[in-house]
């Protein structure tokens, strides 16, 4: 993936550039947060009160991150609130465009930018970092509140309640113990760990990742079949985290990233988990796999340098799931 360096678009590695071959997330460089009356978060700075129209949401429907913010904007009722933008699905030298030329891609309706990287130079001129999905934008301050999916799900989840009388909470103060040990565990090891597979640049390194992809499946299969959900009986933030990753493996996780010892359907419980979160109201239409099969199949040429997106699976997501 290229970069920007100092504020220019530079061309750097796909993520596998450490001598032990192994793949190395980067943490996001911009982590302010929304809240109710614009009182400082947990980081970042204060000032971004939580306001109808004010915010906008960049998201691919490719990526299991952005797909994290779409889920809580609808589950949380906030998209009379907050716009969103939906970037092309393939990623090539000059990373996430706003090429409206796939079904779905919406363009940017706010600047008219050709890149996403015009939005982070919008925010900062001369940034150093990688240009990644989601985007949370402040249209008041002309600034990027955040592009950290996991705090801006949290911002999503109380800071617009009053906003709009959904009192809703799937990071309740009750279970954010229980919460955390299942991100803990899922985050690094299936969230991540497919990628850690997939762009693994040295034998070694795969066999390192790719154990506890499956070891981590079979958990949730285990906990699935005496729960109903991740925590228990209810559903929390951290089903919705582990779900942008199942609901993406059979297409994408199993072939392309050589995830392949098994399908996500070999998991009775944890397949019919997916299938009952897809067929929640409004879950569906955030699960574009045209734009989720494109985007992988097309913007890894080191793994895949034809670019052809083979015949995956036929998946039935509206089986009746036979959980509750």
């Amino acid at each position: 993936m290229n970069q920007l360096v100092d504020g220019v678009w530079t061309k750097g590695s796909i993520g596998a550039s450490r001598k032990d071959g192994a793949y190395k997330r980067q943490n996001a460089g911009f982590r302010n947060w929304i809240t109710p009356d614009g009182a400082p978060g947990p980081s970042g700075q204060g000032g971004f009160a939580a306001e109808s129209g004010r915010y906008h949401l960049y998201v691919s429907y490719a990526c299991p991150w952005a797909h994290r913010t779409l889920i809580f904007r609808e589950l949380k009722g906030l998209a009379p609130h907050i716009g969103v933008s939906v970037v092309h699905p393939v990623m090539g030298d000059e990373g996430w465009t706003f090429a409206s030329d796939f079904d779905g891609a919406t363009g940017d309706p706010l600047f008219g930018a050709g890149f996403l990287r015009d939005i982070y130079l919008r925010a900062d001129p001369h940034m150093t970092g990688k240009v990644t999905v989601p985007v949370l934008w402040d249209k008041q301050r002309n600034t990027i509140v955040s592009n950290e999916s996991s705090e801006i799900i949290r911002m999503f989840d109380s800071a617009f309640d009053a906003l709009t009388g959904n009192d809703t909470h799937y990071w309740p103060e009750d279970l954010r113990d229980a919460i955390e040990a299942v991100n803990d565990r899922v985050y690094p090891n299936f969230n991540n760990g497919v990628y850690r597979a997939g762009f693994a640049a040295r034998q070694e390194a795969y066999d390192e990742a790719i154990g506890p992809v499956f070891e981590t499946m079979a958990w949730a299969d285990d906990v699935l079949s005496r729960n109903r959900y991740l925590t228990g009986d209810r559903l929390t933030e951290a089903d919705w985290r582990m779900f942008t990753s199942a609901v993406r493996f059979d297409t994408v996780y199993h072939t392309h990233f050589k995830c392949n010892r098994q399908w996500l359907r070999d998991y009775p419980d944890l397949w019919a988990w997916t299938r009952e979160l897809y067929q929640m109201p409004g879950i569906a239409p955030t699960v574009r796999q045209d734009h989720i099969t494109h985007h992988y199949y097309r913007s890894h040429p080191d793994l895949n340098p034809h670019g052809l997106i083979p015949i995956n699976p036929v998946i039935d997501w509206d089986q009746p799931h036979g959980r509750g």
